[in-house]
Formats: structure tokens, C-alpha cells, sequence
């Protein structure tokens, strides 16, 4: 058994597949101290697959990223490194395609796939039509689809399995106790938990870790801006509802269009006139109640009590029961998850542009930040319930890089000069037709900078369609979208612009820089297991997917390695190294209790087991100086107490 101390996530791909993640990868994430490789799907999927989640056969490991005999070297050389290995498992769903023998083959379709045997439509993932639900719940199905799976663990290779979406399962609980039953020692699920609610007591060692990104994001933004930024929004675009009110918008328009189909079959087991208006009444993703057992916690009740009268009844099993009532329940949990990512993550998060560093999966635009005793509070809740919760910056699943949250939260704190330099952008480039869409533009340029038109024009097209304002997927309005992408090119070539904006872009750079620092040094030290994306020991400055998908430079890995002193690039790397030995050699105090401590709001601090007290600054208090001179003032802020 390896001991955790700090996982590095690979995503892994036709291009840079399991021999490329033992020659090239291994190396570095030897060299920097994490204790696990943590890979990205690894089953067959289909063909060119970028990221592994559209799986065409689990019995399988990927051809495409080498082969079973690949992945055994993998893990056979990360243990010899020291490293254990923990894979990314989709149990949800699998991909429509002829590729896929368990849905060509029609008898197999019926057993395998939740399909409606009434219009012959089946279980969608979110709103993919060509990704369909499994019947994982069956012990049939379980059995084929986890074999290898199961395998690998049973070998030894794999350690532990980080599980996607499980709350599109017809049972979450029965399910993470299957895979308990069958020895896996070590299971992290991909739970998206809003503000404020906890995880249910599963078997597993905690999320992958949207809560804490979330927090970090949020404890380094300048409460005292939230008043001069919303004033300025509202200026800015005309904009006046909360958050909660755009999001309650899109919930209810995607219940009503994106999802007609699930509504259909859930009033066919039940002919409720106002599904769509319940479904997007909820502040969390799903209930848990069990009508095969009749379980109803009292989380279930707290959610339950948004929906009207005899729709929380049903839920929540009171009164009377049906078979056909029953399966309804099923179902309409496993529906109302989707609206939500797809009414708050994929519309209003792209519609809601205060502050969009806030916007990212998990978290609430309308929470402005927070202070040192609610993170404290979280990171006890942590230290006692999941010490080994994974703790996140980025995914391959954020809409930005932490680095990039970090420099746009750090506006908060310059909220006039910011404001000043809008408007006068505004007039030096003659603005955009949408003035929303064109306060993502700025916010996106100050975040992302230096950043290729090309990179910035396809994370538009995406932001754009997935607001659904202007354009969509469904409808797209190429006129809009190519005035958009004109406005894009003509910045780069606006000398007065930029003269501009990029003394204020390296401002807020270096601000961000603080930020970014800070949070990690607490990612790295806090209760939980600190969580590395590939790419993200560096300055990272990733977009919302495909972008983040983007291969990274190795050779940077390596020339930071060879290193005997950092420099602005390799901050992150060297204090990323010099916590992760330090854990290495004292893991007691890094398992430790995790005592608080009182510095009031513009600085953080924690003394973990008795050893290793750490202090963040929060506020820059408007110095800011070059990101090199930086890691001397966080290396002194951790220190070992004698």
C-alpha cells in the first residue's frame, strides 16, 4: 500500500496514451513528489475519443491509448517509482454506436441499456443523445461492465477508481457498496455538491474536489468589491436580477425544451401538470430516497420541501405506493441532476458575468466570497469525515483554470481602477452588439492573457452557445457569432487598445499570481488529498473544455526539475515539490488535527498536527510585486514547528 500524499492527473488520448504516460509522465510526477497517477478513462472507447467518457466496450482496455499490456508496464513502473495508480470509471453510460457490440446487438441493448420499451428512446446522458444509460443497477450488467475493472484491482495494479457521475445511477449508494463488497479499498465520486450541502454517508473517501476549488476561489475575493462590482455590472449591461433568479430562468428552459423527452416519460408513471417548474425549483442535483427499501433521509426532506404538495409526497414515499409511482421516484431523480448542470453550469453560468470567477461547476455566482472561519469550518468537516477528499484547482471538467479564476478574482479587489479601464476599452475598440457577451470578452482577456485569437474565438462560439442568448447549438446565428469573432481579431490588431490593456492585464497578473499561490499552498496543506491536472504544477491559463484538453509542454517539466532556484515560471512547480517532501516526511502532522487559527480577515492560518503551521495572506493591499519575488514570502509562511 502507497501512502497518499497528492494525486497528478493525466489526460490521456490517442496522441499521448499509456506508453508516453510511463516514458514522459512518470519522470516528472516522481520527481515532484505526488504519490499517485490518477488517469482519465481507460476502457475502449470510440474511436479518436479525446477524453475516454464515450465507451464502446468495458471489458476492454483502450486500443487506442495501447493496449492492456500498456497499462500493466504503466502501473508496473509507477509502482517501482513508488507511485500507485487510480482510475477514472464511467458506470453511467456508454456510447451509441456500431462500435458497440452491447448496443448494435438488440437482445443485449434490451438487458444492458435503460430504454423505453413504449417510444424505444433511451436514458440520455445530460442531453447527448449519443451517450445512453446503463443498467448498472442490474448485478448482470454490473458484473460484465465491471470485470476488468475489477481486475485490475484484484491484481494490484489499480488502487483506487474515481467514479463520474454517479448520481445518474438509479441507486448511488447500493452501487458504491457493490464496488466496496468487491474490495476496492479506495473510491472517490465525482459528486457536484451545491453550497452548503454534504455528502451522504457512502462508502468512499470523499468528491473529487469542486468544493474546495470553490472555496479557494472564493476566500481570496475581496468582499469589499462586491458592492462597486455589481454597480458596475449593472452599468455595464443593464443587468439587475441575482444569480439565483437567472438560474432559476434557465432551469425551468431547459426542463422545458432540452428535456421534453424525460419529462414525457416521467408523466407517463405520473401526470404531474408542473414537473418542470419542480425540477427547477431544486437547489441541489438529486434526492436520494430508495423505494425498493424505503429509505428517506432527512436530507431528502430538506430538499423535498421546495416541491409542491403532492409531488413531495410521492418522492418522498408518503401516502400511497405503486409500482409505477416507485419508478417514477427513480427517474425523477435521475432527471433532475441534468436540468441543473445543464440550467446552471451549461446556460446561466453563461448568461451571469459579475464576476466570473465565481462561475465554475459546483459553486454559486450569487456567493461573493467568504472568510478564514467559513474555509476553517469546511476543512474540519473535511479533517473529520473524509481526510482523504480529494482537494481540486482545476479539472478537466472546470470552466477555467484555477490560475485563471485567481487573476479575475483578484478585480474584486481593484474594482475602480477596473471599472475605469472598461469603459475606456469600450471606447477605444467601439464595444460589441451583445454588452454582456462583451464584459466575458474583458474578463476572459484579463484572465487567459496572453492568449491566441484562435483559443479565444472557440471559447466564445462555446460561451455563447451554451448561453443560448444570442445563439445556441441548436440554432446557431452565424452572422452574430462572425461579428463576435471580427470584434476578437480587431483587438489584436488595435495598437491603442493594447498599449492599454496590457499594463493593466500584467497587473492583475501578478495580483492573481498571490492568489493563486496562496490557495495553493493551502490545497497542499489543508485536510484532503491535493489533487495535481496535468500541466497545473505551471502557470496555467486554460478555458473551459476542449481547451483544457490541450497537450502540455513536458520539457518545461523537465528543465524546472534541473532547476536549483525558481523562477516567475516554475513558482508553482518548486513549491509544489517543497510541500509535497515535506509531507513525505512528516505525514503524521499532515494527517494531523487541523487546528485554526485567528489572524483576522486578511490572512489565513492552520497548524496541522502539532508540526507544520501555515499562513496565507489574502489581501494584496494593492502591492504587488513581480511573481519571482513571490515564493521567498509563501516558503516563509510555512514552518515547522519544533
Amino acid at each position: 500500500m502507497i501512502d497518499f500524499r497528492c494525486t497528478y492527473r493525466l489526460q490521456l488520448n490517442e496522441s499521448f496514451g499509456f506508453r508516453a504516460a510511463r516514458e514522459i509522465a512518470l519522470p516528472h510526477v516522481r520527481d515532484l513528489g505526488a504519490s499517485h497517477l490518477y488517469l482519465s478513462p481507460s476502457l475502449q472507447a470510440r474511436k479518436g475519443s479525446m477524453h475516454g467518457y464515450d465507451v464502446v466496450d468495458p471489458t476492454r482496455i483502450s486500443d487506442d491509448l495501447g493496449g492492456e499490456e500498456e497499462l500493466r508496464a504503466l502501473c508496473d513502473a509507477a509502482h517501482t517509482a513508488g507511485l500507485g495508480v487510480i482510475l477514472d470509471v464511467v458506470p453511467n453510460h456508454m456510447a451509441v454506436s456500431d462500435e458497440n457490440r452491447f448496443w448494435s446487438d438488440p437482445e443485449l441493448r434490451k438487458t444492458f441499456f435503460d430504454i423505453d420499451e413504449t417510444s424505444g428512446r433511451h436514458r440520455r446522458f445530460f442531453d447527448i443523445d449519443e451517450l445512453a444509460g446503463v443498467r448498472v443497477e442490474d448485478p448482470e450488467v454490473f458484473e460484465v461492465t465491471h470485470a476488468k475493472v475489477l481486475e485490475l484491482v484484484h491484481d494490484r495494479l489499480v488502487e483506487g477508481l474515481r467514479i463520474d457521475h454517479p448520481d445518474g445511477l438509479a441507486n448511488p449508494r447500493e452501487y458504491l457498496e457493490r464496488l466496496r463488497d468487491r474490495n476496492v479499498a479506495h473510491v472517490w465520486v465525482e459528486k457536484i455538491l451545491e453550497p452548503g450541502e454534504s455528502l451522504r454517508s457512502w462508502p468512499v473517501e470523499g468528491t473529487t474536489g469542486y468544493e474546495f476549488a470553490n472555496d479557494a476561489t472564493a476566500l481570496f475575493v475581496d468582499p469589499r468589491g462586491e458592492e462597486p462590482m455589481t454597480e458596475l455590472y449593472t452599468e455595464l449591461t443593464g443587468e439587475r436580477r441575482t444569480f439565483a433568479d437567472v438560474a432559476h430562468e434557465a432551469k425551468l428552459e431547459v426542463a422545458r425544451t432540452t428535456f421534453a423527452p424525460e419529462f414525457a416519460r416521467l408523466r407517463a408513471l405520473n401526470d404531474d401538470p408542473l414537473l418542470e417548474e419542480a425540477a427547477a425549483s431544486l437547489d441541489v442535483y438529486r434526492t436520494y430516497v430508495e423505494p425498493a427499501t424505503g429509505r428517506v433521509d432527512d436530507a431528502d426532506r430538506r430538499a423535498a420541501a421546495l416541491l409542491h404538495d403532492d409531488l413531495r409526497r410521492i418522492v418522498l414515499l408518503e401516502g400511497e405506493r405503486s409500482p409505477q409511482l416507485d419508478e417514477f421516484v427513480v427517474r425523477w431523480q435521475q432527471t433532475t441532476g441534468p436540468v441543473l448542470a445543464k440550467g446552471v453550469e451549461d446556460t446561466a453560468f453563461y448568461r451571469y458575468f459579475r464576476l466570473t470567477a465565481l462561475n465554475e461547476v459546483g459553486g454559486d455566482p450569487g456567493r461573493f466570497s467568504i472568510g478564514p472561519e467559513e474555509f476553517h469550518t469546511a476543512a474540519l468537516e473535511r479533517f473529520a469525515r473524509h481526510p482523504l477528499q480529494l482537494l481540486a484547482s482545476q479539472t478537466h471538467d472546470t470552466k477555467r483554470a484555477g490560475d485563471v479564476r485567481a487573476r479575475i478574482g483578484a478585480l474584486a479587489g481593484m474594482p475602480e481602477r477596473w471599472g475605469e479601464r472598461v469603459r475606456r476599452w469600450r471606447e477605444l475598440t467601439r464595444g460589441m452588439d451583445d454588452p454582456n457577451e462583451e464584459y466575458l470578452v474583458w474578463q476572459t482577456l484579463v484572465g487567459a492573457w496572453p492568449i491566441i485569437p484562435q483559443r479565444l474565438e472557440l471559447y466564445l462560439e462555446k460561451a455563447m452557445r451554451e448561453g443560448k442568448r444570442t445563439t445556441s447549438w441548436v440554432e446557431p446565428d452565424e452572422q452574430h457569432e462572425t461579428r463576435v469573432k471580427s470584434f476578437v481579431r480587431s483587438l489584436y490588431d488595435n495598437r491603442e487598445f493594447l498599449d492599454d490593456f496590457e499594463p493593466f492585464a500584467a497587473h492583475a497578473a501578478q495580483a492573481g499570481a498571490h492568489a493563486s499561490l496562496g490557495a495553493l499552498l493551502l490545497r497542499l496543506a489543508t485536510p484532503g488529498l491535493p489533487d495535481i491536472y496535468q500541466g497545473d504544477g505551471f502557470w496555467s491559463l486554460n478555458l473551459v473544455d476542449p481547451d483544457n484538453r490541450r497537450g502540455i509542454d513536458w520539457r518545461r517539466a523537465y528543465r524546472a526539475s534541473e532547476q536549483t532556484a525558481p523562477t516567475g515560471e516554475t513558482l508553482k512547480f518548486h513549491l509544489i515539490r517543497r510541500v509535497l517532501r515535506l509531507r513525505a516526511e512528516y505525514p503524521e502532522a499532515f494527517f494531523g488535527a487541523y487546528e485554526p487559527l485567528d489572524l483576522g480577515p486578511d490572512r489565513i492560518g492552520f497548524v496541522r498536527g502539532g508540526r507544520i503551521r501555515v499562513v496565507v495572506p489574502l489581501r494584496t493591499n494593492d502591492r504587488v510585486e513581480a511573481p519571482g519575488d513571490l515564493l521567498p514570502e509563501y516558503a516563509q509562511e510555512l514552518s515547522l514547528l519544533r
